[in-house]
């Protein structure tokens, strides 16, 4: 039975916040459980990243910037596959935001359960985050 879309929002919205903290971001096995074996990234530098280099990237890192997310909406493009899209920034260590930017994710369910299989990133304007 395929969940409605109120409950798969609120499933998605879980795991995508789930890979913003350091918990997972430094777990290898979570990752592997998280990141789809084809996942591709796009990030808000232009540069594109494989799966193999997002490992690298978060399980080398010596802490993990605070996320803050919101506006987090999703569409059904079939059964099987979310696409999310919201706003994003990290909390700098004065409590200030930067890095805003818009994001993409494409989730798709498999035998493993939900796995991101894309995502993307693009700067954008300041703003601050609804309450």
């Amino acid at each position: 039975m395929t969940a409605s879309i109120d409950d798969l929002l609120v499933t998605l919205r879980a795991l995508e916040i789930e890979l913003h903290q350091s918990a997972a971001r430094s777990d290898a096995t979570r990752l592997d459980a998280l990141l789809h074996p084809e996942f591709r990234e796009f990030g808000r530098s232009g540069r594109s990243y494989s799966r193999a280099d997002m490992f690298a990237h978060l399980l080398e890192a010596r802490s993990h910037a605070t996320v803050v997310a919101d506006r987090i909406a999703l569409r059904r493009l079939a059964p099987d596959v979310g696409l999310l899209t919201y706003r994003a920034a990290h909390r700098g260590g004065d409590g200030g935001l930067q890095r805003h930017t818009l994001r993409r994710s494409i989730w798709q369910r498999g035998d493993h359960g939900w796995q991101m299989s894309f995502h993307q990133g693009t700067a954008t304007a300041a703003f601050e985050p609804d309450a």
